[in-house]
């Protein structure tokens, strides 16, 4: 499967520019993490920017949500570790994450809304300026983009990250698609 096809799936099955983006920038963050681990940064990309691709056609119904995106992406061809990862990534089934890529998708799923949500409190609304220490903060502020999951986002620690690793690595890879972000 090429990022083409991937790209072209998604125009299919998902209307919400929101969400499309959400899936850009946890594509970004992929493959940022798959560069610095040392894994493959196709299928790691690939996999983030897939993983929400059920979202409108399950209606938001978490019981079912990434089951038929699991099902969607192998029939697109991708690999059975990248349909376990989106399987997986959605904690309601309570399927084991047992590599990298799985753990990976987990942590960097939520990231995106606390830092899409930093960057719209700034007067700009933009990327360029947000830094890593006030994502920090943000992090510590429980109201502040409260759909983004703390817990979650602290599980980069099984991926060999501490936390302002993970915020930093995450951030500069969001920055580098801020124009397709909008941000």
């Amino acid at each position: 499967m090429t990022r083409e096809e991937a790209l072209d799936s998604i125009k299919a099955n998902v209307e919400n520019q929101n969400t499309i983006k959400h899936m850009l920038a946890t594509e970004a963050i992929m493959r940022a993490l798959a560069r610095h681990l040392g894994e493959g940064e196709e299928e790691w990309g690939l996999t983030g920017l897939l993983h929400d691709i059920d979202m409108e056609l399950t209606e938001g119904d978490m019981s079912t949500h990434s089951k038929l995106g699991a099902d969607l992406v192998r029939e697109l061809g991708a690999s059975e570790a990248m349909a376990h990862a989106i399987l997986c990534h959605n904690p309601t089934h309570g399927i084991p994450r047992e590599t990298n890529l799985d753990k990976a998708l987990f942590c960097a799923d939520p990231l995106t809304g606390l830092i899409i949500a930093a960057a719209l409190v700034r007067p700009d609304k933009k990327l360029a300026g947000v830094e890593v220490r006030s994502v920090r903060k943000r992090f510590k502020e429980k109201s502040f983009a409260a759909g983004a999951n703390r817990e979650q986002i602290s599980q980069c620690t099984e991926i060999g990250l501490e936390l302002d690793e993970f915020l930093e690595l995450g951030l500069e890879a969001m920055k580098g698609i801020a124009d397709d972000l909008g941000l």
